[in-house]
């Protein structure tokens, strides 16, 4: 299993590199990091209680990204200008990640540590836009870097 979190977390870094140096990442790493984080979720719950958190976690998403898209229409901004395809997919892979309040919890952190990083790191960024898939994938990387050392039967609990 440490070996599953290793390589997860390296793929985090990965993104995070990727993200954040040219605002592009191969699109295959989000498959790879949702089939990952599935065999880590499945390995401590039943495949029932795994597909239920996905399905609900999918559903809290896909709200997320309705709301965007409201905001965006609202603002007269086009949705593609305002938040990237990578963005949309790391939201819909990193959903096979945790239980349902956990993915909650730890993804509304993400999207608050990575509003915080950006505005810190940005400062002298002529880059106007934010990596923000490389900074929840930041975010998340630590979150199972910490299981190496402290177990992690909370992240998958209800």
């Amino acid at each position: 299993m440490w070996l599953l979190k290793l390589l997860l977390v390296v793929l985090f870094f990965i993104i995070l590199y990727q993200d954040y140096k040219d605002r592009l990442v191969y699109w295959f790493l989000y498959p790879l990091i949702g089939v990952l984080a599935f065999v880590i979720q499945i390995a401590f719950l039943p495949l029932d209680s795994v597909l239920f958190n996905i399905g609900i976690n999918l559903v809290l998403v896909s709200f997320l990204l309705l709301v965007c898209y409201g905001y965006t229409k609202l603002r007269n901004l086009e949705f593609k200008n305002s938040f990237g395809i990578g963005d949309v997919l790391f939201f819909i892979f990193i959903t096979f990640s945790f239980s349902i309040i956990s993915f909650f919890v730890l993804f509304l952190f993400s999207l608050l540590f990575s509003l915080a990083l950006h505005f810190v790191l940005s400062k002298n960024d002529v880059n106007k836009t934010v990596p923000l898939a490389g900074y929840m994938s930041l975010f998340f990387g630590v979150v199972y870097g910490i299981t190496f050392f402290y177990e992690s039967n909370f992240l998958y609990a209800y």
